[in-house]
């Protein structure tokens, strides 16, 4: 499975482990930064997964900024994207199944 994944500065470092937790379960990762824990806006990273992921690039996103609020809002922006802000397996695993959500934001703190 191919998986878009972004981070703005605050959720740069969890980002990381999950990218290398991917690729080491032999997933295919499109890393769209960001690349520090340097200040920047949550919106430009939302917006780059949630197009990759409508346009059919990948398959699935994850979006990681303070509290996964942001992102969410931001990438349901974007026709065909359903962003789901969760904060456990047991939300994540239900909103895949019944919302269809194919783009996860999760909270860094």
């Amino acid at each position: 499975m191919r998986i878009a994944v972004a981070a703005d500065h605050a959720g740069y470092a969890l980002k990381e482990k999950l990218r290398r937790k991917l690729v080491a379960e032999g997933h295919e990762v499109a890393d769209y930064g960001t690349n520090s824990g340097e200040s920047c806006d949550y919106p430009d990273f939302a917006q780059a997964v949630a197009n990759d992921v409508a346009q059919g690039e990948s398959d699935r996103g994850i979006l990681v900024c303070s509290t996964g609020v942001g992102m969410s809002i931001a990438a349901n922006k974007i026709a065909g994207v359903r962003a789901a802000h969760t904060s456990n397996e047991e939300e994540t695993r239900l909103t895949r199944a019944h919302n269809d959500a194919n783009v996860l934001a999760l909270g860094a703190k």
